[in-house]
């Protein structure tokens, strides 16, 4: 019966706590939210919880929610959390990078946090002078330490061309930092 519904009627029918209506949304809907989050995301495990939060966002706000276009607020709805899920994924990560570096700081003397802050400004330095599309390959194989198989899909390219950036990036950064390398 609600496979005829336009959007407007599934959600009069949702804003009543029609549950058939509610899956009939999920079914008209999942695969195109499911594949925006799977490319930001690059993992099926987050792009299956993201889609989840926002039906599961839609069923609890179904009486106070004002909703005019349903796909337009659907995938609205799933770029904030993909927003959300990046920003904390970026707060995760420097964290982690200052529990490395409080580790350093106890470990190593002062020299050698001076030394390794240096040769971190040199990486960030060079990386900026990286092609973008090499600088993005190379972050997310060394900083994200993602596979060349999910690089190669979250970016468009052939699994060789990852390769490629990769071996490309690691030779000028051998090049433009070896007045770092501790055989000299």
């Amino acid at each position: 019966m609600y496979k005829r519904f336009s959007d407007e009627q599934l959600v009069e029918s949702l804003r009543i706590g029609k549950e058939k209506a509610f899956e009939e949304i999920y079914l008209r809907y999942w695969r195109r939210l499911y594949a925006m989050a799977y490319q930001e995301t690059g993992t099926k495990e987050e792009a299956e919880e993201l889609v989840q939060d926002v039906f599961e966002n839609l069923w609890c706000k179904r009486e106070e929610s004002v909703i005019k276009h349903l796909k337009a607020y659907l995938v609205v709805s799933m770029k904030h959390r993909v927003t959300n899920y990046i920003k904390s994924s970026i707060t995760q990560r420097k964290y982690q990078e200052y529990l490395i570096l409080n580790e350093i700081r106890q470990s190593y003397g002062t020299e050698e946090i001076v030394n390794f802050s240096d040769l971190s400004n040199a990486v960030d330095e060079v990386m900026k002078k990286l092609p973008e599309k090499t600088s993005e390959v190379f972050r997310l194989s060394r900083f994200e330490n993602r596979s060349v198989k999910d690089i190669a899909q979250k970016l468009s390219l052939t699994e060789k061309g990852v390769e490629y950036h990769i071996t490309q990036s690691l030779k000028i950064l051998k090049d433009q930092l070896k007045n770092y390398h501790s055989d000299n």
